[in-house]
């Protein structure tokens, strides 16, 4: 039998402190499914990959939040990919939290790759 999915990487989240985790903290969960984007706009890493909660009990955009960013060393083949439109490849999900920690090692992310949908004959 074939994985649906094959685990890629683990890292912690960065920059957690800038953005909108606070905002939603309570709806975290080990579990939780995440949203990876490519950040074309930011000058300080051309492989930045922006990680969102996005809230399904909220629709349009005022449901979307900004958690933070893969770290640097973990960013160049997801950015990659990304870049060149594979954005259903990647699935990202909490696989820690621990809110006494230090804000950069408070949320770990568990990174798998998601089988084609595409069967080989």
């Amino acid at each position: 039998m074939i994985a649906k999915k094959l685990y890629y990487t683990d890292c912690h989240l960065a920059g957690r402190k800038y953005y909108d985790a606070d905002e939603v903290w309570e709806k975290l969960k080990v579990g939780t499914l995440l949203h990876l984007e490519w950040d074309s706009s930011n000058t300080h890493d051309d492989n930045a990959v922006a990680v969102f909660y996005i809230d399904p009990d909220v629709t349009g955009d005022d449901g979307r939040y900004m958690l933070g960013y893969l770290p640097c060393s973990h960013n160049e083949v997801v950015a990659a990919l990304l870049k060149m439109g594979w954005t259903q490849v990647m699935e990202c999900r909490i696989s820690k939290l621990d809110a006494d920690a230090h804000p950069e090692a408070q949320v770990r992310l568990t990174l798998r790759i998601k089988r084609n949908g595409a069967r080989e004959k």
